[in-house]
C-alpha cells in the first residue's frame, strides 16, 4: 500500500478514537470516577509513548541537542498557543464540566471556534508524529498508533460530556470532533510526505516538538481532569497506563 494512504489510514484510525469517546459522552451517562480514570490512564499511555517512541527516537538520529530543542520548543509553542486560547473560552476544553465548566457562548462569545482549535491545537502533533513514525523502515509505530487511540478516547469523552454541560447540541460535538478526525488524517499524511523529505536532523527535531507539546498538554490539560474525580488513585493509574505502552513498545 502507498506509504501517503498508509500514514492517511491510520492518522483516522488514532483520530476516530476521538468520535468514539464523544458519542460515548455526549449520549451516554458516563461516571465521573470513570472518565476521570480512563482520562489518567490514557496519559499514562501517552507519556511512555512520548519517552521511548519520540523522545528516544529524536535523540538516537540526531543526538541531545536537537531532540532537547525540538522538545523544549513544542512545549512552549503548545503553551503559547494555549494561553491564547484560554483568554478566549478554551481553558477548561477537556474538562467534562462536572467540577470545572466549560463556558456556554452565551456565557462567552466565541468560546465555541476556541474549543474547536483547541482541540485541533491538542490533536495535531499526536497525529503528525503517526505520519513521521512511517518515514523510517516504512511500518508505522503501533505502540505510537496505539498510544494516540487510548488517550483520544478520554479526551472526546470528557470534553463533550463539559459541551453537553454547557448548552452545545449535537452538530456541534460531533462536526468539531468528526473535524479533528478529518483533521488527524491530514495532519498523519504531512507528516508523512512533508517531513519525511526533509535531513534526518530535522526529522528528529519535529519529532522532538510533537513530543515537546504532547507531554505539555498531558500536564495542562489531561492530568487536571484526572485529578479532579480519582486524586487517591491517579499515581497507580498513570502508572498502569505507562507499562501497558511500555510493554507494548519492548514487545
Amino acid at each position: 500500500m502507498d506509504h501517503v494512504v498508509l500514514a492517511g489510514m491510520w492518522g483516522l484510525v488514532a483520530g476516530s478514537a476521538l468520535l468514539l469517546g464523544a458519542v460515548l459522552g455526549y449520549g451516554v451517562r458516563v461516571p465521573q470516577w470513570v472518565v476521570a480514570s480512563v482520562m489518567a490512564f490514557g496519559a499514562g499511555v501517552l507519556l511512555s509513548a512520548v519517552s521511548f517512541e519520540l523522545v528516544e527516537e529524536a535523540y538516537d538520529q540526531a543526538g541531545l541537542g536537537p531532540a532537547a530543542i525540538g522538545t523544549v520548543g513544542g512545549a512552549v509553542a503548545y503553551t503559547v498557543g494555549n494561553m491564547w486560547l484560554a483568554r478566549r473560552g478554551a481553558r477548561h476544553r477537556k474538562r467534562s464540566g462536572h467540577r470545572q465548566a466549560q463556558p456556554s457562548e452565551a456565557q462567552q462569545a466565541g468560546s465555541g471556534l476556541a474549543l474547536a482549535l483547541g482541540a485541533l491545537l491538542d490533536g495535531v502533533p499526536e497525529s503528525a508524529v503517526i505520519g513521521v513514525s512511517l518515514v523510517d523502515g516504512g511500518a508505522v509505530s503501533t505502540v505510537t498508533v496505539v498510544a494516540v487511540f487510548i488517550s483520544n478516547v478520554p479526551e472526546g469523552l470528557s470534553s463533550s460530556a463539559g459541551m453537553r454541560r454547557a448548552g452545545r447540541g449535537k452538530t456541534y460535538v460531533f462536526g468539531i470532533w468528526g473535524g479533528i478526525a478529518a483533521a488527524s488524517t491530514v495532519s498523519a499524511v504531512l507528516g508523512y510526505a512533508v517531513v519525511g523529505a526533509l535531513p534526518t536532523a530535522v526529522i528528529a527535531a519535529v519529532t522532538a516538538v510533537a513530543a515537546g507539546a504532547i507531554l505539555a498538554m498531558i500536564a495542562d490539560t489531561m492530568i487536571p481532569e484526572a485529578f479532579e474525580d480519582a486524586h487517591l488513585a491517579i499515581g497507580l493509574i498513570t502508572v498502569s497506563g505507562f507499562l501497558v505502552s511500555f510493554a507494548l513498545s519492548h514487545a
